[in-house]
């Protein structure tokens, strides 16, 4: 701060540094320490029903008895084959979006990745700490880098024509360590800039999708086939999903996200489950006024990012309506690490 002599650009200097530092630290700190949300035990088998899936040996037992557990529960992906995600490892109907993690050994609500960097799981319950992680880091080396770049074309220049010109201002700069400490910083923040804007950016385009870096590699397998904007609600709606329908606390590291992890909102909800012929048996159930699971309701938070919605809300058919309570296809049980 010696070379600055506005006692006013110091104050600014400082308290932008520290405000984006703070808010950078408190992040990074939320992102590493909160404890990643594992499913609900309604996900989980029951002590009868492991004995009584772990006493088949037949392929069509074992269906039925993952139908069964599954009915109730709001799950609409699927592995490849089409069968229901079962965790063998933690015993578990894997609901939407949930991964297991080989580096947590547990299963991982809305899992993004394992970060090494901050080592733990990104996932449902530090989704919103990370980005923001993300955001203030990127803000920090470019305030680091933009404060700095004044003094490192000077540092350049005052070997050349410029020398006499700005050797009075460099004046309280020695002539090695503390140039070097200049050269060192810029460089470090330039390129520290470069990685994060590129990792941020591509997490801001995850966000404005509603995928996850899982999800973006494999598309996610409904009960109708594979469809990588299953989950996706519009820009504006993929955005509150995240960071929560209150703009105040959009930028602060405080638990804000809609929903409990377990079960989202997607726009392919209503579609018929089935084989292309399954359009025909719900258009049959839906005359015959019957349909054999009751649809699972949405809770308040989901409900919400539905409305305003037209085309979900208003132009839905009595087909459409009965299509929600469509049975799940016959299954086999597929084990994922």
């Amino acid at each position: 701060m010696q070379s600055i002599e506005d006692t006013g650009e110091k104050v600014v200097y400082l308290l932008a540094y520290h405000a984006i530092f703070i808010m950078f630290v408190w992040a990074y700190w939320r992102t590493i320490f909160t404890t990643p949300m594992n499913p609900l035990k309604e996900f989980h088998l029951s002590h009868s029903d492991k004995e009584l899936l772990e006493s088949e040996n037949r392929g069509e037992s074992q269906q039925e008895i993952l139908r069964r557990i599954a009915k109730d529960l709001p799950i609409y992906t699927r592995t490849n084959s089409g069968a229901i995600r079962y965790c063998d490892r933690c015993q578990l109907l894997k609901p939407d979006r949930c991964h297991h993690c080989s580096v947590c050994d547990k299963c991982i609500l809305k899992m993004d990745h394992h970060c090494p960097w901050v080592n733990n799981c990104v996932g449902f319950s530090n989704y919103k700490y990370f980005m923001l992680f993300l955001a203030y880091s990127l803000l920090y080396c470019l305030f680091v880098t933009a404060t700095d770049l004044q003094y490192f074309i000077k540092f350049w220049t005052a070997g050349g024509k410029a020398h006499f010109r700005l050797k009075e201002y460099l004046k309280g700069l020695p002539d090695t360590q503390a140039k070097f400490h200049i050269l060192f910083l810029f460089f470090s923040a330039s390129m520290f800039s470069v990685s994060l804007a590129s990792l941020f950016i591509y997490h801001c385009w995850l966000v404005c999708k509603n995928r996850s870096t899982l999800e973006a590699v494999r598309a996610p397998v409904f009960r109708h086939g594979t469809d990588k904007n299953g989950f996706s609600l519009g820009v504006s709606k993929n955005f509150r999903q995240v960071f929560g329908d209150e703009a105040k606390y959009w930028p602060v590291p405080v638990f804000s996200s809609l929903g409990d992890g377990c079960s989202f909102p997607t726009c392919l909800v209503n579609m018929d489950p089935e084989s292309p012929t399954g359009s025909n048996s719900a258009s049959k159930s839906a005359a015959e006024g019957r349909h054999q699971f009751p649809s699972k309701p949405l809770r308040e938070s989901q409900s919400r990012l539905l409305t305003s919605t037209p085309s979900w809300s208003e132009t839905e058919s009595a087909a459409d309506k009965e299509r929600k309570g469509a049975t799940n296809p016959g299954m086999t049980i597929e084990n994922e690490a």
